[in-house]
């Protein structure tokens, strides 16, 4: 039997360049900001991260550029402790970025430049196929091109691995890569994107679960998440917290969410495990600089 990893993720790795302003621009206009701070980031590298912070065995298949970003990200991958051996460099094009202005509410403008992330395809997935097929769980989301995932997911379910699928940000896919996950994580926008309207989180679960995935969670940021498989659905609820910073937390819920199906727990008690994990995360700033250890998880809410 070759090597083996708890998670896998297929995934965004982006440096995240951000700038705090009292207002934003109007169209030529030039306002002043704080200083540039820059962090590492990408939802592919922030789950990997967190998970490999909660202890696991884990992986990454991206691609950054050939440059100062990409060289910084790979550090911060690295010091998680992150298998980087299918972290490609991409000659010629740069790292992806998201370019992040933050107003003095705490409110984001967000825009992405993919770069090397654009260029992850199937390509990728065939020489990473050795550690997909040693996963557990491979996750993924869709920061990067969907013939990349598409490609993975089926080389994960076919090796006997469980496909996690965070549909972030929102897009339509094709049914034969939704019926491979399990579970299908999105939060209530994302839901709604995907049943063309809103509703009661937990009918909007099961909507979900019986629109094709074999399970769903619905993550509900501070009031937890719900589950839904062929046990029916469930509600999660979150460990009170006093949120700091929210930045990264659905990418901390994923991975601890990952990492323990990895280790056999049921869906439920995994969403438990996660809740905490994402409540922990919103009590730092920044994303991958929050992401918790062990030992820094608050204690689950009473059951029942």
């Amino acid at each position: 039997m070759g090597e083996r990893w708890d998670v896998v993720v297929v995934g965004s790795v982006n440096a995240d360049l951000v700038v705090g302003v009292e207002r934003r621009p109007a169209p030529g206009e030039t306002v002043l900001g704080s200083d540039l701070a820059v962090h590492p980031g990408g939802k592919g590298a922030n789950q990997a991260v967190a998970a490999a912070r909660l202890g696991g065995r884990t992986g990454i298949v991206g691609r950054v550029g050939d440059d100062g970003h990409g060289a910084l990200l790979r550090d911060a991958l690295a010091a998680a402790g992150v298998d980087l051996a299918h972290l490609a460099a991409t000659p010629g094009v740069p790292t992806g970025v998201a370019l992040i202005t933050v107003g003095p509410d705490g409110d984001n403008s967000i825009i992405v430049s993919p770069g090397a992330n654009a260029r992850l395809g199937p390509g990728d997935v065939a020489a990473a196929r050795a550690m997909i097929a040693g996963a557990a769980v491979v996750s993924f989301q869709l920061e990067v091109p969907l013939p990349a995932v598409e490609a993975a997911a089926r080389a994960a379910a076919e090796a006997g691995g469980r496909v996690v699928l965070n549909l972030s940000p929102p897009a339509p896919v094709p049914d034969g890569l939704l019926a491979l996950c399990d579970p299908l994580v999105v939060n209530e926008h994302e839901a709604a994107f995907l049943l063309e309207g809103g509703g009661d989180p937990r009918d909007m679960a099961a909507a979900l679960a019986a629109a094709g995935p074999r399970s769903v969670v619905v993550t509900l940021g501070a009031d937890g998440a719900v589950v839904a498989d062929g046990d029916g659905s469930a509600a999660i609820p979150s460990p009170e917290t006093d949120a700091v910073d929210t930045t990264g937390a659905g990418d901390a819920f994923t991975a601890a969410l990952c990492l323990r199906l990895a280790r056999g727990d049921a869906l439920r008690d995994a969403a438990r495990y996660a809740a905490r994990a994402g409540a922990a995360a919103v009590r730092g700033r920044g994303a991958q600089s929050s992401f918790p250890t062990p030992d820094e998880l608050p204690d689950g809410p009473p059951e029942g």
